[in-house]
């Protein structure tokens, strides 16, 4: 079942920090509302289901349905000021979005098949996550909540790199169009320290003591 994402928003007319610090003081989050071709919206959203909202993955990576005035308008999640030490949310952008115009967003990388990859399950080799989230192109109905990374036939001291990411139809790697030197490495497996020191120990022990002297 798709998960979708509802915001109750309501107009607010005063703009300025005073007018934030009220807000928040009535558990709301102040928000602006902007894209597609319309002027700005100052916008305030109810504090706690946002709170709630977030603690869902899924929430940063969807369109989401803003209602506000009485109508629903398609936006994503552009920016999230936090308080930086209380659970606040300070302010929120949200971007509308055009059915017809290519977004940029960040997606998560959900890493499948570890355990079973050769480097881990045969060499005892640790999981490097050198990458966890892209940044994606595509139409609002092509967007992925998340992509995946297979790493099932992983080896140690092998790399899979943003290029071996499968995509859904219609979507693009914002990294790969700037050109194929930023195919980044995403994700490797490497011996643990320990273990590189242990198979070296015995052969650092069998060198004749003296030589080249």
């Amino acid at each position: 079942m798709a998960i979708s994402f509802e915001v109750q928003a309501e107009v607010r007319n005063d703009a300025g920090k005073g007018a934030s610090r009220r807000l928040r003081r009535e558990g709301k989050v102040p928000a602006i509302l902007y894209g597609a071709g319309e002027a700005p919206l100052m916008l305030s959203l109810e504090h706690d289901p946002v709170m709630h909202s977030l603690e869902n993955e899924a929430f940063y990576s969807h369109v989401l349905s803003v209602n506000v005035g009485g109508k629903s308008v398609r936006a994503v999640l552009k920016d999230l000021q936090r308080h930086p030490y209380k659970p606040v949310i300070m302010h929120v952008d949200l971007q509308r979005v055009s059915e017809t115009e290519k977004l940029r967003m960040s997606v998560p990388l959900h890493f499948i098949g570890e355990d079973r990859a050769p480097g881990v399950k045969q060499a005892g080799g640790m999981v490097s996550h050198l990458v966890t989230e892209v940044e994606v192109s595509c139409l609002p109905k092509d967007l992925p909540e998340y992509l995946e990374v297979d790493v099932t036939q992983l080896n140690v001291n092998e790399t899979l790199h943003l290029s071996d990411i499968r995509l859904p139809a219609g979507v693009e790697l914002v990294e790969l169009l700037h050109g194929p030197e930023h195919d980044l490495p995403v994700v490797s497996i490497h011996l643990p320290r320990a273990a590189i020191e242990a198979e070296a120990a015995p052969a650092a022990e069998a060198k004749p003591e003296g030589e080249g002297g």
